[in-house]
C-alpha cells in the first residue's frame, strides 16, 4: 500500500545525520519513495484513500536492529538469575534445553520474542538457535524482518547430533529461505570452545560460498581466554585469525576481555561488534571497551542476548545502560554520545549485518521499517536535544506505532496480525512444562 507518515521531527540517520523538522515520508509498498516536509508532501500526494498516520507529536525513526540474541530463550526468563556464566549454562540453561528444545518450544518462544521486540521498537533481530525453521515460522508470521543463524556446535543436542548434522540443517535452510524478503539465512558456530577448528573453518567455507553472514560468542568471559591461552597458546581473536577465520560478513558478540592488538586485528577485518551490555553485566561477565573499538572505526551495535540472561529484549534500554557504563568506566562524560548511541542501534547496526543498502536508515528507496514515538509524555518534556531525549529519557511505552517493511504492523501499541492474549497463555503453558522438569 501507499502510505504517509509524518512528525514533529524525522531522524533519518543518513551519511548526514538530517533531522527533518515538521517533515513526513512517503511509502509505496515495502520502500520509502519520498521525504520533505509534511506541508509539502500533503500538497503533492492529496488523494484521500492514501492513509496517513503519525501526529504533530510524533518522532520518527528507523526501526531498531538487534544484531545478537537467543529469541526462543525468552521462555527462560528468570528461571536461573544472579549465577556466572559457566554455572548459569552447565548447571541450568543446558540441562533445561536438553529436555524441552523442540520445534514448538522454539517456535512459540520466538513468537513471544518477537512481539516484546516489535512493541519496543525492534525490527530487525540476528538470531543464534536451533530448529531454525521454526524461528523463521513464528517471525514470518509476527512480520519481522529477521536474520537467522544455524547454531553450530560440536555436541549433541535435541535439535542435532553434532557438527555436520547442522551443518546440513544450516544447508537446507539457506536453500529454503535464500532469495525470502524478510529472512536472511546466516552461519552460527557459536563459539571456540564448542567449535573445533574443522568446524570454524567449515562455517566460513559455507558462509562464503552461499554469501551468507557467521554470527559467533568471542572474548565473552575472561575464562574463556585463560582457557584459549592454555590450549591454542594464544588468546581468542588471535586464534580466530591465526586459523584464517576472519574472512565475509561475521558479527561477533559480547567482545568483553579484547586486547588492544585484537581490536586492531578485528578492526583490519571489518567485523561487527553486538555489545551486550545487560546481559554482561547482570552475568558479571564484564564490561566490552567498545569506546576504543569506535574510535578504531568497528563496527558496534547493540544486542539484547537471550531474555534468559537479560532478562528483556528492550533495545532502549539497552542503549540508554552502555552509554552511561562507558562513561563510568573510562572516566570520560564524552565518549558514547547520545548521537553515537542511536548509530549503534540502527545504521552500525546494519553496517555490522552487512544490510545497511536495505535497513538502518530513512532514506528513499530503502525498506519501510520505521518506529513512530509519541513525544507528547512527561517524561519526555521539555525537548532540547532530541538524540538526548531519545537515549536518556524514551522508554519502550513511548513507541506507538512499528512499520516493517512498509506494513503498520504495531498501531497505538497492538500487534495487528495476531492475538497477544494467545501468546501470552501459551508463555504461562510453557512456564508450567518448565517448573515440572526443572
Amino acid at each position: 500500500m501507499k502510505a504517509i507518515i509524518r512528525g514533529r521531527y524525522i531522524i533519518t540517520m543518513n551519511d548526514k545525520d538530517e533531522v527533518i523538522e515538521n517533515g513526513a515520508l512517503v511509502i509505496d509498498g515495502d520502500k520509502i519513495i519520498e521525504i520533505g516536509k509534511f506541508e509539502e508532501i500533503l500538497r503533492k500526494y492529496k488523494d484521500p484513500k492514501i492513509p496517513l498516520f503519525g501526529h504533530s507529536n510524533s518522532l520518527l525513526m528507523p526501526g531498531f536492529i538487534n544484531t545478537h540474541t537467543h529469541a526462543a530463550m525468552v521462555l527462560f526468563r528468570g528461571i536461573a538469575d544472579d549465577l556466572p556464566l559457566q554455572q548459569w549454562l552447565q548447571n541450568h540453561i543446558w540441562p533445561l534445553e536438553s529436555k524441552l528444545l523442540s520445534e514448538e518450544f522454539v517456535y512459540d518462544g520466538t513468537k513471544l520474542a518477537c512481539l516484546e521486540m516489535l512493541k519496543s521498537g525492534t525490527t530487525t533481530f540476528n538470531d543464534m538457535y536451533f530448529f531454525t525453521h521454526s524461528i523463521a515460522k513464528a517471525a514470518k508470521e509476527l512480520k519481522i524482518r529477521a536474520v537467522i543463524g544455524q547454531g553450530i556446535i560440536d555436541f549433541e543436542t535435541p535439535s542435532g547430533k553434532g557438527a555436520e548434522d547442522y551443518f546440513k540443517k544450516a544447508i537446507e535452510f539457506i536453500e529454503k529461505y535464500k532469495n525470502d524478503e524478510m529472512i536472511i539465512p546466516a552461519l552460527a558456530p557459536h563459539a571456540i570452545y564448542t567449535c573445533s577448528k574443522e568446524t570454524l573453518l567449515k562455517s566460513k567455507e559455507l558462509a562464503l560460498k552461499y554469501n551468507v553472514p557467521r554470527h559467533i560468542h568471542l572474548s565473552e568471559t575472561y575464562h574463556e581466554v585463560n582457557e584459549a591461552l592454555k590450549i591454542f597458546g594464544t588468546r581468542p581473536v588471535n586464534y580466530l585469525k591465526n586459523i584464517g577465520f576472519f574472512e565475509g560478513t561475521i558479527i561477533a558478540a559480547h567482545c568483553i576481555w579484547l586486547s588492544d592488538e585484537e581490536i586492531e586485528i578485528m578492526a583490519q577485518h571489518q567485523v561487527g561488534v553486538s555489545h551486550c551490555i545487560e546481559s554482561n553485566l547482570k552475568l558479571s561477565s564484564g564490561i566490552a571497551p567498545i569506546s576504543k573499538m569506535i574510535k578504531k572505526g568497528l563496527k558496534v551495535s547493540l544486542g539484547t542476548d537471550g531474555a534468559a540472561s537479560n532478562n528483556n529484549l528492550n533495545l532502549l534500554e539497552e542503549v540508554s545502560i552502555a552509554a552511561k557504563v562507558q562513561k563510568g568506566i573510562t572516566g570520560d562524560p564524552t565518549v558514547l554520545d547520545v548521537k553515537t548511541s542511536l548509530k549503534m542501534l540502527t545504521i552500525w547496526a546494519a553496517k555490522a549485518l552487512g544490510l545497511d543498502h536495505l535497513i538502518g536508515s530513512i532514506e528513499i528507496g530503502k525498506k519501510a521499517d520505521i518506529v513512530i514515538m509519541n513525544l507528547r509524555k512527561p517524561h519526555l518534556q521539555p525537548l532540547y536535544d532530541i538524540y538526548s531525549t531519545i537515549i536518556y529519557s524514551a522508554m519502550a511505552s513511548d513507541i506507538e506505532n512499528v512499520f516493517v517493511n512498509g506494513i503498520p504492523v504495531i498501531l497505538d501499541s497492538k500487534h495487528q496480525f495476531i492475538d497477544e492474549e494467545e501468546i501470552i497463555d501459551k508463555a504461562l503453558w510453557w512456564a508450567n512444562k518448565t517448573q515440572s522438569v526443572k
